[in-house]
C-alpha cells in the first residue's frame, strides 16, 4: 500500500465521503475497494472526525457525533422546514428527533445559573411528588396484601376447626 503522504487532498476527501451516507462503507470494504490500507483509512477518518468533517461516521450513529458536530447540525437546520430537515437528516444518517433533542440541549446549556436552578428545582419537586405518590400506592398495596394474607390464614384456621380439608366453604 502507498504511504499517506502520496494521496492528494481531493482523493482523500473522495474516499472519506464513501464512509458517509448514503454509501456508509466500512473501512474494510473501502480498503479492499480502493487499495488503501485500513490503517491509513482509520487515520484519515480520525483526522476528519477530529476536524468535525466526519462526525456521521463515528459508530455510524448520530449519537456518536462530537458536541461541535451536533451544534453545527443544529445551526445548519435552524431555518429548515420539516421537509428540508427530513431530507438533511436522511443525507446525514440521523433522525429529526435527534436534531430537536440536540437543539433543546443547546438551549438548556445557554440558561443562566438562576434559570438552571429554577428548572432543576421544579424537576426535583416533580420527582419528590412522584416518589410520594408511588410510596403511598406501595403502602396501600402492602396493606391490601397483608389483609389478604390474614383472610387466608383465618380461612385455614376455620377450615381446620370445622374439619373441612377441601379449603372451600
Amino acid at each position: 500500500m502507498v504511504d499517506l503522504k502520496h494521496y492528494s487532498v481531493e482523493r482523500k476527501a473522495a474516499v472519506l465521503r464513501k464512509m458517509l451516507p448514503p454509501l456508509n462503507l466500512s473501512v474494510a470494504e473501502l480498503a479492499q475497494q480502493e487499495g488503501i490500507s485500513d490503517g491509513t483509512l482509520y487515520h484519515w477518518r480520525k483526522q476528519a472526525m477530529a476536524g468535525g468533517d466526519m462526525s456521521a461516521v463515528s459508530k455510524r450513529k448520530a449519537e456518536g457525533w462530537s458536541a461541535e458536530s451536533k451544534l453545527a447540525a443544529v445551526v445548519e437546520t435552524a431555518l429548515l422546514s420539516e421537509v428540508e430537515l427530513s431530507q438533511y437528516c436522511r443525507e446525514k444518517g440521523m433522525y429529526p428527533e435527534q436534531v430537536k433533542a440536540w437543539k433543546q440541549a443547546c438551549l438548556v446549556g445557554q440558561q443562566t445559573a438562576s434559570q438552571r436552578q429554577q428548572t432543576e428545582g421544579a424537576q426535583a419537586r416533580a420527582d419528590q411528588k412522584r416518589i410520594h405518590e408511588l410510596e403511598r400506592e406501595l403502602h396501600r398495596k402492602d396493606k391490601a396484601l397483608a389483609e389478604a394474607a390474614a383472610i387466608l390464614i383465618l380461612r385455614k384456621k376455620l377450615n381446620a376447626l370445622w374439619g373441612d380439608d377441601t379449603g372451600e366453604n
